[in-house]
Protein backbone atom coordinates (compact mmCIF):
# COMPACT_ATOMS: atom_id res chain seq x y z
CA UNK A 1 0.00 0.00 0.00
CA UNK A 2 1.38 3.44 -1.28
CA UNK A 3 0.89 7.13 -0.35
CA UNK A 4 -0.22 9.06 -2.90
CA UNK A 5 -0.56 13.00 -2.54
CA UNK A 6 -3.53 13.90 -4.75
CA UNK A 7 -5.94 17.53 -5.64
CA UNK A 8 -9.63 17.34 -5.30
CA UNK A 9 -12.10 20.21 -5.60
CA UNK A 10 -14.92 19.87 -3.20
CA UNK A 11 -18.21 22.61 -3.12
CA UNK A 12 -19.39 24.23 0.18
CA UNK A 13 -21.56 26.74 1.58
CA UNK A 14 -20.17 28.38 3.99
CA UNK A 15 -21.66 31.26 6.13
CA UNK A 16 -19.03 34.13 6.43
CA UNK A 17 -19.67 36.92 8.99
CA UNK A 18 -18.14 40.17 7.94
CA UNK A 19 -17.14 42.72 10.59
CA UNK A 20 -20.22 44.67 9.58
CA UNK A 21 -22.64 42.08 10.30
CA UNK A 22 -21.07 41.17 13.44
CA UNK A 23 -21.54 44.78 14.68
CA UNK A 24 -25.40 44.32 13.32
CA UNK A 25 -25.55 41.23 15.66
CA UNK A 26 -24.09 42.65 18.67
CA UNK A 27 -25.86 46.21 18.73
CA UNK A 28 -29.37 44.00 18.08
CA UNK A 29 -28.77 42.55 21.93
CA UNK A 30 -27.50 45.26 23.58
CA UNK A 31 -30.17 47.23 25.94
CA UNK A 32 -30.39 50.58 25.75
CA UNK A 33 -27.45 51.90 28.21
CA UNK A 34 -25.61 49.34 26.26
CA UNK A 35 -26.67 50.55 23.16
CA UNK A 36 -25.30 54.23 24.05
CA UNK A 37 -22.13 53.80 25.42
CA UNK A 38 -21.09 51.73 22.66
CA UNK A 39 -22.00 54.33 20.04
CA UNK A 40 -20.24 57.16 21.96
CA UNK A 41 -17.03 54.79 21.99
CA UNK A 42 -17.54 54.63 18.21
CA UNK A 43 -18.18 58.30 18.13
CA UNK A 44 -14.38 59.03 19.78
CA UNK A 45 -12.75 56.52 17.41
CA UNK A 46 -14.69 57.53 14.10
CA UNK A 47 -13.78 61.12 12.36
CA UNK A 48 -16.78 61.08 10.33
CA UNK A 49 -19.45 60.05 12.75
CA UNK A 50 -21.17 62.92 15.13
CA UNK A 51 -24.31 63.60 16.81
CA UNK A 52 -27.17 65.45 14.97
CA UNK A 53 -26.24 68.14 17.49
CA UNK A 54 -22.74 68.66 16.33
CA UNK A 55 -23.83 67.87 12.60
CA UNK A 56 -25.88 71.05 12.67
CA UNK A 57 -24.57 73.71 10.70
CA UNK A 58 -24.61 77.50 11.66
CA UNK A 59 -27.66 78.18 10.25
CA UNK A 60 -29.35 75.14 11.87
CA UNK A 61 -29.63 72.74 8.93
CA UNK A 62 -28.13 69.49 9.45
CA UNK A 63 -25.86 67.38 6.92
CA UNK A 64 -27.80 64.81 4.52
CA UNK A 65 -25.45 61.38 4.29
CA UNK A 66 -26.39 60.84 0.99
CA UNK A 67 -25.40 64.26 -0.30
CA UNK A 68 -22.23 63.90 1.56
CA UNK A 69 -21.46 60.82 -0.15
CA UNK A 70 -21.78 62.00 -3.30
CA UNK A 71 -19.47 65.41 -2.60
CA UNK A 72 -16.74 62.63 -1.70
CA UNK A 73 -16.23 62.12 -5.03
CA UNK A 74 -16.99 63.14 -9.24
CA UNK A 75 -17.06 58.96 -9.54
CA UNK A 76 -19.74 57.81 -7.38
CA UNK A 77 -18.90 54.01 -8.37
CA UNK A 78 -15.45 54.85 -6.72
CA UNK A 79 -16.80 55.93 -3.71
CA UNK A 80 -19.79 53.96 -3.00
CA UNK A 81 -20.99 50.77 -4.30
CA UNK A 82 -25.08 50.32 -5.57
CA UNK A 83 -25.60 48.50 -2.14
CA UNK A 84 -23.82 51.45 0.02
CA UNK A 85 -25.79 54.09 -2.03
CA UNK A 86 -28.83 52.42 -0.74
CA UNK A 87 -27.84 52.58 2.53
CA UNK A 88 -27.13 55.94 2.21
CA UNK A 89 -30.61 56.55 0.78
CA UNK A 90 -31.80 54.86 3.57
CA UNK A 91 -29.90 56.53 6.53
CA UNK A 92 -32.15 59.29 7.29
CA UNK A 93 -33.62 59.36 10.77
CA UNK A 94 -37.30 61.38 9.63
CA UNK A 95 -37.78 58.54 6.87
CA UNK A 96 -36.91 55.88 9.75
CA UNK A 97 -39.30 57.25 12.64
CA UNK A 98 -42.09 57.08 9.79
CA UNK A 99 -41.51 53.18 8.94
CA UNK A 100 -43.19 52.11 12.71
CA UNK A 101 -47.14 51.85 12.95
CA UNK A 102 -49.48 51.09 15.59
CA UNK A 103 -52.61 49.89 14.43
CA UNK A 104 -54.20 52.17 12.58
CA UNK A 105 -52.12 55.35 13.68
CA UNK A 106 -48.34 56.05 13.37
CA UNK A 107 -46.46 56.05 16.09
CA UNK A 108 -45.05 59.25 15.17
CA UNK A 109 -48.43 61.04 14.96
CA UNK A 110 -48.85 59.85 19.09
CA UNK A 111 -47.24 62.04 21.93
CA UNK A 112 -46.17 60.39 24.70
CA UNK A 113 -48.86 61.23 27.40
CA UNK A 114 -47.62 63.01 30.95
CA UNK A 115 -49.37 60.25 32.54
CA UNK A 116 -47.64 57.54 30.98
CA UNK A 117 -43.98 57.64 31.93
CA UNK A 118 -43.75 56.74 34.80
CA UNK A 119 -41.27 58.34 37.95
CA UNK A 120 -40.24 54.54 38.52
CA UNK A 121 -38.24 55.06 35.47
CA UNK A 122 -35.97 57.86 36.17
CA UNK A 123 -32.35 57.64 37.53
CA UNK A 124 -32.16 58.15 41.46
CA UNK A 125 -29.28 58.12 44.12
CA UNK A 126 -30.34 56.55 47.14
CA UNK A 127 -28.43 56.92 50.65
CA UNK A 128 -26.30 53.75 51.96
CA UNK A 129 -27.30 52.33 54.90
CA UNK A 130 -23.89 53.19 56.41
CA UNK A 131 -24.25 56.79 55.73
CA UNK A 132 -28.14 57.24 56.44
CA UNK A 133 -26.57 56.24 60.00
CA UNK A 134 -23.50 58.40 60.33
CA UNK A 135 -25.48 61.10 59.60
CA UNK A 136 -27.93 60.15 62.32
CA UNK A 137 -24.57 59.72 64.35
CA UNK A 138 -23.42 63.24 64.20
CA UNK A 139 -26.60 64.89 64.99
CA UNK A 140 -27.16 62.97 68.54
CA UNK A 141 -25.67 63.80 71.19
CA UNK A 142 -22.99 61.25 71.37
CA UNK A 143 -19.78 62.84 72.94
CA UNK A 144 -17.10 63.15 70.15
CA UNK A 145 -15.08 60.15 71.30
CA UNK A 146 -18.58 58.08 70.53
CA UNK A 147 -19.11 59.39 67.24
CA UNK A 148 -15.32 58.28 66.69
CA UNK A 149 -16.43 54.61 67.89
CA UNK A 150 -19.44 54.98 66.03
CA UNK A 151 -18.19 55.47 63.00
CA UNK A 152 -15.96 51.91 63.31
CA UNK A 153 -18.78 50.13 64.26
CA UNK A 154 -20.98 51.22 60.98
CA UNK A 155 -18.01 50.24 58.89
CA UNK A 156 -18.69 46.58 60.18
CA UNK A 157 -23.09 46.09 59.71
CA UNK A 158 -23.77 43.32 56.84
CA UNK A 159 -26.45 43.69 54.11
CA UNK A 160 -29.02 43.50 56.77
CA UNK A 161 -28.00 45.50 58.95
CA UNK A 162 -26.57 43.32 61.13
CA UNK A 163 -23.56 43.75 63.60
CA UNK A 164 -20.78 41.50 62.07
CA UNK A 165 -18.11 41.61 64.64
CA UNK A 166 -18.16 41.05 68.37
CA UNK A 167 -17.40 43.20 70.79
CA UNK A 168 -13.92 42.36 71.21
CA UNK A 169 -13.11 42.76 67.62
CA UNK A 170 -14.95 45.97 67.38
CA UNK A 171 -13.33 47.30 70.85
CA UNK A 172 -9.61 46.61 69.83
CA UNK A 173 -10.54 47.98 66.18
CA UNK A 174 -12.22 51.42 67.77
CA UNK A 175 -9.28 51.55 70.65
CA UNK A 176 -12.13 51.08 73.90
CA UNK A 177 -13.05 48.94 76.32
CA UNK A 178 -16.25 46.39 74.73
CA UNK A 179 -18.38 48.10 77.02
CA UNK A 180 -17.41 51.27 75.80
CA UNK A 181 -18.20 50.20 72.36
CA UNK A 182 -21.19 47.90 73.62
CA UNK A 183 -22.79 51.61 75.01
CA UNK A 184 -22.60 53.32 71.53
CA UNK A 185 -23.72 50.12 70.13
CA UNK A 186 -27.26 50.03 72.07
CA UNK A 187 -27.61 54.00 70.78
CA UNK A 188 -27.38 53.33 67.12
CA UNK A 189 -30.02 50.37 67.24
CA UNK A 190 -31.97 52.77 68.16
CA UNK A 191 -31.57 54.79 64.90
CA UNK A 192 -33.85 55.04 61.71
CA UNK A 193 -34.27 51.78 60.99
CA UNK A 194 -34.98 50.71 64.23
CA UNK A 195 -32.48 47.44 65.05
CA UNK A 196 -29.93 48.06 62.93
CA UNK A 197 -26.89 47.36 64.47
CA UNK A 198 -28.01 44.18 66.18
CA UNK A 199 -25.89 40.89 67.04
CA UNK A 200 -29.25 38.98 66.52
CA UNK A 201 -32.85 38.50 65.63
CA UNK A 202 -34.21 38.35 69.11
CA UNK A 203 -32.05 41.68 70.05
CA UNK A 204 -33.39 43.51 66.45
CA UNK A 205 -37.06 42.32 67.73
CA UNK A 206 -36.54 43.32 71.40
CA UNK A 207 -35.51 46.98 70.44
CA UNK A 208 -38.19 47.68 67.80
CA UNK A 209 -40.57 46.72 70.21
CA UNK A 210 -39.06 48.85 73.22
CA UNK A 211 -38.95 51.59 71.01
CA UNK A 212 -42.98 51.19 70.09
CA UNK A 213 -43.34 50.87 74.11
CA UNK A 214 -43.70 47.25 74.79
CA UNK A 215 -41.09 46.73 77.21
CA UNK A 216 -43.18 45.85 79.88
CA UNK A 217 -45.40 43.60 78.71
CA UNK A 218 -45.59 40.06 77.71
CA UNK A 219 -44.94 40.34 74.87
CA UNK A 220 -41.67 41.50 75.47
CA UNK A 221 -41.11 38.42 77.73
CA UNK A 222 -42.64 36.55 74.26
CA UNK A 223 -39.96 37.71 72.77
CA UNK A 224 -37.13 37.88 74.93
CA UNK A 225 -37.59 34.32 76.55
CA UNK A 226 -39.29 32.05 74.25
CA UNK A 227 -38.69 33.09 70.52
CA UNK A 228 -37.70 29.83 69.46
CA UNK A 229 -40.73 28.03 70.74
CA UNK A 230 -42.80 30.93 68.65
CA UNK A 231 -41.58 28.83 64.92
CA UNK A 232 -43.76 25.60 66.43
CA UNK A 233 -47.45 25.63 64.78
CA UNK A 234 -49.02 24.90 68.31
CA UNK A 235 -48.50 27.45 70.98
CA UNK A 236 -51.18 26.16 73.58
CA UNK A 237 -48.73 25.11 76.21
CA UNK A 238 -46.67 28.24 75.64
CA UNK A 239 -49.85 30.20 76.08
CA UNK A 240 -50.80 28.43 79.22
CA UNK A 241 -47.57 28.94 80.50
CA UNK A 242 -47.69 32.37 80.25
CA UNK A 243 -51.26 32.69 81.84
CA UNK A 244 -52.54 34.47 77.86
CA UNK A 245 -55.61 33.64 76.40
CA UNK A 246 -55.82 32.49 72.65
CA UNK A 247 -56.95 35.69 71.61
CA UNK A 248 -53.81 37.87 73.15
CA UNK A 249 -51.35 35.65 71.82
CA UNK A 250 -52.67 35.74 68.13
CA UNK A 251 -52.45 39.42 68.55
CA UNK A 252 -48.89 39.35 69.73
CA UNK A 253 -47.89 37.08 66.91
CA UNK A 254 -49.32 39.77 64.35
CA UNK A 255 -47.15 42.39 65.98
CA UNK A 256 -44.21 40.56 66.21
CA UNK A 257 -45.08 39.71 62.37
CA UNK A 258 -44.96 43.43 61.62
CA UNK A 259 -41.86 44.01 62.88
CA UNK A 260 -38.95 44.25 60.77
CA UNK A 261 -36.08 41.28 60.85
CA UNK A 262 -34.09 42.74 58.41
CA UNK A 263 -33.88 46.42 58.75
CA UNK A 264 -30.59 47.12 56.73
CA UNK A 265 -32.20 45.34 53.40
CA UNK A 266 -34.20 48.68 52.77
CA UNK A 267 -31.25 50.53 51.75
CA UNK A 268 -29.24 49.68 49.09
CA UNK A 269 -25.35 49.31 48.34
CA UNK A 270 -24.63 52.87 46.85
CA UNK A 271 -26.39 54.15 43.83
CA UNK A 272 -29.75 52.70 42.46
CA UNK A 273 -30.11 52.85 38.56
CA UNK A 274 -33.63 52.59 38.20
CA UNK A 275 -34.91 50.39 34.68
CA UNK A 276 -35.18 52.86 31.28
CA UNK A 277 -37.87 50.80 29.37
CA UNK A 278 -36.63 50.46 25.63
CA UNK A 279 -40.48 50.97 24.67
CA UNK A 280 -43.61 52.30 25.91
CA UNK A 281 -47.39 50.59 25.40
CA UNK A 282 -50.09 52.51 27.07
CA UNK A 283 -53.77 53.07 25.88
CA UNK A 284 -54.34 55.55 23.71
CA UNK A 285 -58.49 55.79 23.32
CA UNK A 286 -59.03 52.38 23.67
CA UNK A 287 -56.22 51.51 20.94
CA UNK A 288 -53.17 50.12 22.50
CA UNK A 289 -50.20 52.11 21.01
CA UNK A 290 -46.30 51.33 20.61
CA UNK A 291 -43.89 54.07 21.16
CA UNK A 292 -40.01 53.28 21.50
CA UNK A 293 -38.42 55.55 23.90
CA UNK A 294 -34.95 56.76 21.68
CA UNK A 295 -34.43 60.22 23.78
CA UNK A 296 -30.99 58.54 25.27
CA UNK A 297 -29.94 57.53 21.42
CA UNK A 298 -27.65 59.75 19.40
CA UNK A 299 -28.71 60.86 15.98
CA UNK A 300 -25.91 60.24 13.89
CA UNK A 301 -24.96 62.11 10.95
CA UNK A 302 -21.76 62.38 8.77
CA UNK A 303 -18.92 64.92 9.51
CA UNK A 304 -19.18 67.46 6.74
CA UNK A 305 -15.62 69.11 7.63
CA UNK A 306 -14.01 65.88 7.14
CA UNK A 307 -15.75 65.42 3.76
CA UNK A 308 -14.69 68.68 2.59
CA UNK A 309 -11.11 67.46 3.21
CA UNK A 310 -11.58 64.75 1.14
CA UNK A 311 -11.35 66.26 -2.21
CA UNK A 312 -8.06 68.17 -2.10
CA UNK A 313 -6.14 65.65 0.21
CA UNK A 314 -4.00 62.48 -0.97
CA UNK A 315 -5.28 59.02 -2.07
CA UNK A 316 -4.29 57.14 1.14
CA UNK A 317 -5.90 59.88 3.45
CA UNK A 318 -9.04 60.05 0.95
CA UNK A 319 -9.25 55.90 1.43
CA UNK A 320 -9.10 56.18 4.81
CA UNK A 321 -12.08 58.56 4.90
CA UNK A 322 -14.05 56.55 2.53
CA UNK A 323 -13.72 53.61 4.79
CA UNK A 324 -14.53 54.83 7.46
CA UNK A 325 -17.62 56.61 5.89
CA UNK A 326 -18.81 53.35 4.66
CA UNK A 327 -18.81 52.24 8.89
CA UNK A 328 -20.04 55.28 10.04
CA UNK A 329 -23.20 54.69 7.54
CA UNK A 330 -23.36 50.83 8.24
CA UNK A 331 -23.62 51.69 11.93
CA UNK A 332 -26.67 54.20 11.05
CA UNK A 333 -27.92 51.23 9.19
CA UNK A 334 -27.41 48.54 12.18
CA UNK A 335 -29.05 51.39 14.07
CA UNK A 336 -31.97 52.07 12.28
CA UNK A 337 -32.31 48.10 11.83
CA UNK A 338 -32.28 47.61 15.92
CA UNK A 339 -35.05 49.72 16.01
CA UNK A 340 -37.03 48.58 13.24
CA UNK A 341 -37.03 45.06 14.23
CA UNK A 342 -37.50 45.82 18.18
CA UNK A 343 -40.65 47.51 17.45
CA UNK A 344 -42.08 44.80 15.44
CA UNK A 345 -41.13 42.04 17.64
CA UNK A 346 -42.72 44.64 20.11
CA UNK A 347 -45.82 44.96 17.94
CA UNK A 348 -46.12 41.25 17.66
CA UNK A 349 -46.22 40.46 21.67
CA UNK A 350 -49.20 43.16 21.71
CA UNK A 351 -51.38 41.05 19.26
CA UNK A 352 -50.90 38.36 20.83
CA UNK A 353 -50.93 39.31 24.43
CA UNK A 354 -53.42 41.71 24.28
CA UNK A 355 -55.51 40.95 26.93
CA UNK A 356 -52.73 41.08 29.25
CA UNK A 357 -52.14 44.80 29.02
CA UNK A 358 -55.60 45.00 29.86
CA UNK A 359 -56.40 42.21 32.38
CA UNK A 360 -52.64 41.51 34.03
CA UNK A 361 -50.37 38.43 34.52
CA UNK A 362 -53.82 35.96 35.05
CA UNK A 363 -54.64 36.47 31.29
CA UNK A 364 -50.78 35.73 30.10
CA UNK A 365 -51.23 33.02 27.25
CA UNK A 366 -48.62 30.26 26.07
CA UNK A 367 -46.23 32.42 23.57
CA UNK A 368 -42.53 31.07 22.48
CA UNK A 369 -40.13 32.65 20.22
CA UNK A 370 -41.39 30.80 17.21
CA UNK A 371 -44.87 32.39 17.24
CA UNK A 372 -43.45 35.54 16.82
CA UNK A 373 -40.65 34.84 14.62
CA UNK A 374 -43.06 33.12 12.53
CA UNK A 375 -45.48 36.34 12.64
CA UNK A 376 -42.94 38.76 11.63
CA UNK A 377 -41.03 36.75 9.20
CA UNK A 378 -37.35 36.44 11.36
CA UNK A 379 -35.10 33.74 12.53
CA UNK A 380 -36.08 32.65 16.07
CA UNK A 381 -32.54 33.52 17.11
CA UNK A 382 -33.14 37.24 16.25
CA UNK A 383 -36.48 37.67 18.42
CA UNK A 384 -34.23 35.94 21.25
CA UNK A 385 -31.46 38.61 20.73
CA UNK A 386 -33.98 41.66 20.64
CA UNK A 387 -35.20 40.66 23.48
CA UNK A 388 -32.59 40.29 25.42
CA UNK A 389 -32.42 43.04 28.26
CA UNK A 390 -34.96 44.88 26.65
CA UNK A 391 -37.38 46.22 28.99
CA UNK A 392 -41.34 47.74 28.18
CA UNK A 393 -43.47 50.26 30.33
CA UNK A 394 -46.74 48.97 30.43
CA UNK A 395 -50.50 49.95 31.90
CA UNK A 396 -49.59 46.75 34.36
CA UNK A 397 -45.78 47.55 35.31
CA UNK A 398 -42.86 47.13 33.55
CA UNK A 399 -41.67 44.48 31.92
CA UNK A 400 -38.76 42.18 30.63
CA UNK A 401 -39.73 41.31 27.15
CA UNK A 402 -38.72 38.01 27.52
CA UNK A 403 -41.34 38.14 30.23
CA UNK A 404 -44.10 37.57 27.28
CA UNK A 405 -42.62 34.15 26.44
CA UNK A 406 -43.78 31.16 28.64
CA UNK A 407 -44.58 27.37 28.39
CA UNK A 408 -48.20 26.64 28.71
CA UNK A 409 -50.21 23.98 30.83
CA UNK A 410 -52.56 21.89 29.05
CA UNK A 411 -56.16 21.91 29.87
CA UNK A 412 -58.33 18.73 29.72
CA UNK A 413 -60.41 20.39 26.64
CA UNK A 414 -56.98 20.82 24.89
CA UNK A 415 -56.11 24.56 25.42
CA UNK A 416 -53.04 26.03 27.25
CA UNK A 417 -52.46 28.41 29.74
CA UNK A 418 -49.67 30.29 30.42
CA UNK A 419 -47.49 28.57 33.09
CA UNK A 420 -46.76 32.51 34.48
CA UNK A 421 -50.78 32.72 34.95
CA UNK A 422 -50.62 29.75 36.80
CA UNK A 423 -48.00 30.80 39.40
CA UNK A 424 -49.95 34.00 39.55
CA UNK A 425 -53.05 31.90 40.67
CA UNK A 426 -51.32 29.74 42.46
CA UNK A 427 -49.68 33.08 44.41
CA UNK A 428 -52.80 34.54 44.91
CA UNK A 429 -54.84 31.48 46.01
CA UNK A 430 -52.03 31.31 48.95
CA UNK A 431 -52.40 34.19 49.64
CA UNK A 432 -56.28 34.18 50.77
CA UNK A 433 -56.10 30.88 52.33
CA UNK A 434 -57.19 30.10 56.16
CA UNK A 435 -53.50 30.24 57.72
CA UNK A 436 -54.92 27.79 59.66
CA UNK A 437 -55.72 25.05 57.09
CA UNK A 438 -53.36 25.99 54.61
CA UNK A 439 -53.86 24.30 51.17
CA UNK A 440 -51.74 21.32 50.31
CA UNK A 441 -50.39 21.16 46.93
CA UNK A 442 -52.86 18.21 46.00
CA UNK A 443 -55.38 20.14 47.01
CA UNK A 444 -54.29 23.24 44.69
CA UNK A 445 -53.74 21.16 41.88
CA UNK A 446 -57.55 19.67 42.31
CA UNK A 447 -58.77 23.73 42.36
CA UNK A 448 -56.99 24.71 39.19
CA UNK A 449 -58.32 21.38 37.45
CA UNK A 450 -61.51 22.42 38.51
CA UNK A 451 -61.45 25.87 38.29
CA UNK A 452 -59.67 25.92 35.00
CA UNK A 453 -59.86 22.63 33.28
CA UNK A 454 -56.02 22.27 33.93
CA UNK A 455 -54.43 18.77 33.77
CA UNK A 456 -51.68 19.76 36.36
CA UNK A 457 -49.43 17.30 38.80
CA UNK A 458 -49.06 18.29 42.23
CA UNK A 459 -45.18 18.06 41.89
CA UNK A 460 -46.17 21.18 38.95
CA UNK A 461 -47.59 23.01 41.74
CA UNK A 462 -44.87 22.30 44.24
CA UNK A 463 -42.18 23.49 41.48
CA UNK A 464 -44.29 26.66 40.69
CA UNK A 465 -45.15 27.41 44.45
CA UNK A 466 -40.99 27.21 45.16
CA UNK A 467 -39.90 29.17 42.29
CA UNK A 468 -41.61 31.77 43.73
CA UNK A 469 -40.26 31.46 47.48
CA UNK A 470 -43.23 30.33 48.55
CA UNK A 471 -42.83 27.71 52.05
CA UNK A 472 -45.19 24.48 52.33
CA UNK A 473 -48.18 24.17 53.91
CA UNK A 474 -46.90 22.25 56.87
CA UNK A 475 -44.75 25.67 57.16
CA UNK A 476 -47.33 27.95 56.15
CA UNK A 477 -49.92 26.81 58.98
CA UNK A 478 -50.61 28.71 61.93
CA UNK A 479 -52.39 27.51 65.03
CA UNK A 480 -52.85 30.98 66.35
Amino acid sequence: MSLQLRQNLKLTQQLVMTPQLQQAIKLLQLSKTELVETVEDILLENPLLESQQESESADGTSSNPEDEAKELSGEEPAVLTERENDLAGTADWEDYLGLFSSSSKSASEHEMPSDAVSLETVSSVKPTLESHLSWQLHLSDLHPRQVEIGEVLLQNLDNSGYFALSLQEAASLAECSPEEAEEVLLQIQRFDPVGVASRSLQECLLRQLEVQGWEDTPLYVLVRDYLPELEQPDLSSLAGRLGLSRERVREYLEIIRSLDPRPGNSFGPGETIYISPDLHVYNYNGELVILLDEDEIPNLGLNPHYLDLATACRKQDKDFIQEKMREAMWLIKSIQQRQRTLYRVMESIVRFQSEFFEKGVSALKPMVLRDVAEDIEVHESTVSRVTANKFVSTPQGIFELKFFFSSGVDTDSGGQMSAVSVQSVIKGLIREENAEKPLSDKKIAEWLNKQFDLNIARRTVAKYRETQGIPSSTRRKRAW
